[in-house]
């Protein structure tokens, strides 16, 4: 008995540190942390993020709104503060705002296109609307479901290594509601949907919108979870004073903020730790500040130093958190799209680039979410990935709204020395006769009139059917031997003829997509050539001179590559374009016409050296084989643009047209640094040999029997690029003033 007594009492001993050790855990208090929205002045979240971190205080529970829903979602997967401050100086917030897509993404008939328009706006029933937002937010969706991958398969967030909620506003009620249930990536994109700015998000058939519209910070519906101590940290803009109140939008801003701050008052006393970071001078919009912002964060966080370290010293257990890791490569194995009712799943999975369980980097899947997108046919993807029985295996599924705009209206002006002032309208039809074809005209007015009109229907890695028709025309100063041949007596004394030259073609071809980024097109071609001249008259002295008044029809093939970052500042990527061209009848001016061919082609190359300097390689040639009597379609170069017809090209240091020959060679050169963001001074060098069988006869080895420099600077705007450069030629001592506005078309 005596024994057995023992026993009972070692027994209880060795269980007592057990129990002490729970109730030391039990009596932990339970810290919440709330985090109001801001835009980018929630980036002061991250700074207080870090000093939290290095205090090893451990979050129970994170409530956030908007971009305190964002940050502090990151922050309940895993995250630490100092990955995210490193994740957040990384994005570039324009393109994550705007819906910028890489031109990579786009079909190579959108990067024709896309680069002409200053404004698109919805044109149904011959109304001109206004978008429902200037984003749809899908950047923002990629950034975030990628991030958030390691808890893709969590759907009740209390489950989340610190649980989480926040808070989105159900556009057509007025309801605040809590989210903390879901696909976590959409629901928090919803949270951060700032009206105007992002479009509404459908989930579960609520249209929901930025949760700061109702409840910019739930610190009530935070202590409802059982927090003990909350910490608050408010980025709100405070209200502003009359010497502040400039503009409409300074006033409606401090109207729509009466409410949330009013409201902040009696939220800010339901703290016990009220953290207001001094971010007054910025604003919601301040993205590129985000380093200073971050830096205000915690300079706000250790004026509360105190108060951190008591809280941290009731609680001895913290277990330092598992650093997250991204997934950087998967595999496919089936796709199922929903809501495409007008797009076949070919078109799908020819945008989207995959394979039947091919394995691909993340960035190529991501890239192929892009390409999809890009097109414009959907007003949102939510895509998810669900897990297989392979660890790296993942099938995707994939919830598509597909755009009820088909029909845009869009704008652009533009001036240059070649076509002077122009003003570019272009009406934009998809679905005009197939699910997946798009039409476009423009129409040009200015100076020189002009029309494009283009006609595609895509079917991606299949045959796709294009057709296109221009007419372009201008009047120019150019060497006479673009319009006389050699031996015309009419050369005699002519160094230019001012010439008006006509363009009149038209095209129907098939192309194919191979290796993800080569197009292929085949097709045949008609063209209507004509130039007239004032320079000299015909024997009546009445009429101008017509040198060239011909239709010409030919086949033609076209290999083309293009992976620039940028159109007009490259500072990385590779672009062939190849063609050939066989010209077999020719009816009208040209009575002494032979079979001819011209094969021609463009090589670029840029690559930085940092973020600011770049520098771009380009190569041009060509040749003709066959009719020397057809002078017209041969090879001129010189002047500055970028929307040369037929076989025209730039040259620095000359005038436009001034040097001309059935075959010829080009090298450019150019140094492109970006003093500011979108202020560019350009440093340029080209060098070229032309003239008549430069190839046969070896010039095409020789030194280079041209050259010519420019200096400029270049401006991106809205309207596309502000340019000036001045060209000089030491072959001649010439310089020339070289001036462009907006995008070229």
């Amino acid at each position: 008995m005596k024994f057995k007594n023992i026993l009972i009492i070692v027994f209880i001993i060795t269980l007592f540190p057990i129990k002490a050790q729970n109730d030391t855990t039990n009596s932990e208090p339970k810290i919440g942390l709330v985090l109001s929205g801001g835009g980018a002045k929630g980036f002061a979240h991250i700074g207080v993020l870090k000093v939290i971190d290095s205090l090893e205080i451990k979050i129970d529970y994170v409530a956030g709104t908007s971009m305190g829903a964002i940050i502090g979602s990151l922050y309940a997967s895993g995250y630490s503060g100092k990955q995210l401050e490193v994740m957040f100086r990384e994005q570039d917030f324009d393109v994550l705002i705007n819906d910028a897509f890489p031109r990579a993404s786009k079909s190579f008939y959108e990067r024709e296109n896309a680069q002409k328009y200053a404004v698109t706006l919805p044109f149904e029933h011959f109304k001109i609307s206004l978008p429902s937002a200037l984003s749809r937010g899908q950047n923002v969706y990629n950034l975030l479901y990628h991030l958030m991958l390691p808890v893709n398969n969590i759907r009740d967030f209390s489950k989340l290594p610190i649980p989480f909620f926040c808070i989105a506003t159900n556009i057509e009620t007025g309801e605040s509601l809590i989210m903390d249930k879901g696909r976590l990536a959409e629901v928090v994109t919803a949270s951060g949907a700032l009206p105007s700015l992002f479009q509404p998000v459908n989930i579960d058939g609520n249209i929901l919108i930025d949760g700061g519209v109702t409840n910019n910070f739930p610190v009530e519906e935070l202590r409802a979870k059982g927090m003990d101590v909350i910490i608050g940290v408010d980025v709100q803009d405070a209200l502003k004073d009359r010497e502040s109140l400039k503009s409409a939008p300074d006033i409606l801003m401090q109207i729509n903020n009466f409410r949330t701050i009013n409201a902040m008052k009696n939220k800010s006393e339901l703290t016990d730790i009220y953290i207001k970071p001094d971010i007054t001078d910025y604003s919601v919009i301040s993205f590129d500040e985000g380093k200073d912002i971050i830096e205000h964060g915690e300079i706000a966080a250790r004026k509360q130093l105190s108060k951190l370290e008591d809280i941290k010293l009731k609680q001895p257990n913290y277990k330092e958190r598992i650093e997250l890791k991204l997934l950087d490569s998967l595999r496919i194995n089936n796709v199922n799209f929903k809501g495409n009712d007008r797009y076949t799943r070919a078109f799908m999975i020819g945008k989207l680039k995959l394979k039947d369980h091919e394995k691909i980097s993340y960035s190529d899947f991501r890239q192929g979410i892009n390409n999809l997108i890009a097109t414009n046919n959907f007003d949102a993807l939510r895509y998810y990935l669900e897990p297989t029985d392979n660890e790296s295996e993942f099938n995707l599924i994939g919830n598509i709204k597909e755009s009820e705009t088909t029909t845009f209206l869009r704008l652009g002006i533009h001036y240059d020395r070649l076509y002077k002032s122009a003003l570019l309208a272009n009406l934009t039809k998809k679905k005009l006769l197939f699910n997946n074809d798009i039409a476009s005209l423009d129409i040009i007015l200015g100076d020189n009139p002009r029309y494009n009109f283009d006609y595609f229907i895509d079917k991606g890695f299949y045959i796709s059917l294009g057709v296109k028709s221009r007419f372009n025309h201008f009047n120019k100063n150019v060497n006479p031997r673009l319009a006389l041949e050699e031996n015309s007596p009419l050369l005699s004394g002519l160094n230019k003829i001012d010439a008006e030259i006509s363009d009149f073609t038209n095209q129907v071809y098939i192309q194919t997509i191979f290796r993800k980024d080569f197009a292929l097109r085949l097709g045949v071609e008609h063209k209507r050539l004509k130039i007239t001249s004032e320079t000299i008259l015909d024997e009546d002295e009445e009429d101008n001179i017509i040198f060239e008044n011909t239709d010409y029809f030919s086949v033609f093939g076209n290999l083309k590559f293009d992976n620039y970052d940028n159109f007009h500042f490259p500072k990385n990527g590779f672009y062939f374009n190849g063609n050939f061209h066989l010209y077999l009848d020719a009816s009208g001016f040209n009575k002494e016409f032979l079979n001819f061919s011209i094969a021609k082609a463009d090589i670029g190359y840029a690559f930085s050296f940092s973020d600011k300097l770049s520098l771009k390689t380009e190569a041009n040639g060509g040749f003709k084989i066959g009719d020397e009597n057809t002078n017209a379609l041969g090879f001129a170069i010189g002047g500055y643009g970028v929307n040369f017809i037929n076989n025209f090209y730039s040259f620095y240091g000359y005038d436009y047209l001034s040097l001309t020959g059935d075959s010829f060679v080009k090298g450019t050169f150019t140094l492109d640094y970006e003093i500011y963001k979108k202020h560019h001074i350009l440093l340029a060098a080209n060098y070229a040999n032309i003239g008549d069988g430069i190839f046969e006869s070896g010039d095409f080895f020789t030194a280079s029997r041209y050259s010519g420099y420019a200096l400029g600077y270049s401006l991106e705007t809205f309207l596309g690029p502000l340019e000036g450069k001045y060209t000089y030629s030491p072959d001649t001592g010439d310089g020339y003033w070289f001036f462009n506005l907006g995008f070229w078309f």
